[in-house]
């Protein structure tokens, strides 16, 4: 298990640009792969996670070669063997919509984290559709086919249930109908309609009818998870300025810019993709969960409230536990590990600011934890050691050679 060593105190300069969004990018794998004929697809993300999600739709006889992708019906076959989605959360449960509108069975695992997460979220619509979905913990089998439109309310703020739901739909007989109670990241719903679905948007309700794809042409814009990194990074390290470029900031996906503005970070948006940020005092906050549903960037914006003027509490923020890791314990033992003292009270977190020192910390095996914790051992002078740093493969192969250029 490999680990990082970060010197801190080092001021972030000059310019990045990170990987091709995740989201989006599994989006346009499984899309392009239900398109009728060739699509292109430019700027992938390059991590695991994505290209797991390559070798499933190849698997299932679709054709990769290049930034181009060909499938369709005529293309498409049963897996002759599981699919294995390694770290992905996302795959699996996107994965799951996409294949159970065939009349075949698919049986998918992950690796150790992901066989832990729950599935029955997806499980249950799916079931409601008419497709087999026997398990509520991976290896996932689905047996599939004669699937009908449900009405269905996604009872968690989830865009994998929503997509899964969606992706499902579009095999399926009758209109298919999502509503949200929270609005999350609408990749879905958008691609789909440019590949020229039958799709209605309203406000949280996505309205759907059985449809036959058309091969799309898409560059693949910067993640803005992964941006969060950097925008915390140049905020708490003094001294720092840093534009982090091609970001994507639609809706649901940049709610963390807002919360680390209310804080007292010093961030614009240049030329409608670009976040450009220099280092400022921070002081504590409330983060209602609503306000970045996902979650994924809780983890550094709790290294940004433990260097912030008092306390931050972070509401409703319960799922953080059936992520990854048990975001809500890493969080904690890991800040704890480098001085910060947190609670959590509930389905609350609170960080109390002030106490962050140089440490050594743990990823355990969570991406998102292992660039947390090397973006708070940049805020403080000393050596920070990160453990489990290969973790970080499955979604930001890239992040150590972009910290090393930032801070040198």
């Amino acid at each position: 298990m490999s680990a990082l060593v970060v010197e801190g105190g080092r001021p972030l300069r000059g310019r990045l640009r990170v990987p091709g969004d995740k989201s989006i990018s599994h989006r346009a794998l499984l899309l392009g792969a239900r398109a009728e004929g060739t699509s292109v697809v430019r700027d992938l993300s390059n991590g695991d996670d994505v290209r797991r999600t390559a070798a499933a739709v190849q698997a299932m006889g679709a054709v990769l070669d290049g930034d181009r992708i060909t499938g369709g019906s005529s293309l498409l076959r049963a897996p002759a063997g599981v699919l294995d989605v390694g770290n992905s959360g996302t795959g699996i449960r996107l994965l799951a919509g996409f294949c159970a509108p065939f009349p075949w069975r698919t049986i998918m695992r992950g690796d150790a984290s992901v066989d832990k997460r729950p599935m029955d979220r997806v499980a249950e619509p799916l079931g409601l559709m008419g497709a087999r979905v026997d398990e509520r913990y991976p290896p996932l089998t689905i047996d599939g086919g004669g699937l009908h439109g449900i009405d269905y309310t996604v009872p968690m703020a989830s865009a994998q249930v929503k997509g899964c739901v969606l992706l499902a739909g579009v095999g399926a007989e009758g209109e298919t109908v999502v509503r949200e109670r929270v609005a999350t990241r609408a990749h879905t719903e958008e691609m789909l309609a440019a590949c020229g679905a039958d799709i209605d948007v309203d406000g949280l309700v996505v309205r759907l009818r059985p449809s036959k794809l058309r091969p799309f042409e898409l560059g693949v814009p910067g993640d803005p998870s992964q941006a969060a990194f950097w925008v915390v990074a140049a905020s708490i390290v003094p001294g720092s300025e840093l534009a982090v470029e091609h970001v994507y900031l639609g809706p649901a996906r940049a709610g963390y810019v807002d919360v680390l503005r209310r804080m007292g970070a010093s961030i614009d948006v240049e030329a409608f993709d670009t976040l450009h940020v220099r280092s400022a005092p921070l002081h504590g906050t409330t983060v209602d969960a609503g306000e970045i549903p996902s979650l994924d960037e809780v983890p550094v914006l709790a290294v940004a409230a433990s260097v912030a003027e008092g306390d931050t509490r972070f509401r409703d923020v319960g799922e953080l536990r059936v992520k990854e890791s048990d975001r809500l314990a890493t969080v904690t033992s890991e800040l704890a590990a480098l001085g910060v003292a947190t609670d959590v009270e509930g389905d609350d977190l609170v960080v109390h600011g002030g106490g962050l020192r140089a440490g050594a910390v743990r990823s355990h095996g969570d991406h998102r934890i292992a660039m947390a914790m090397a973006v708070a051992g940049l805020a403080v002078e000393g050596r920070t050691t990160v453990e489990g740093w290969d973790a970080v493969a499955t979604s930001y192969p890239e992040f150590e050679a972009h910290l090393r250029a930032c801070a040198s």
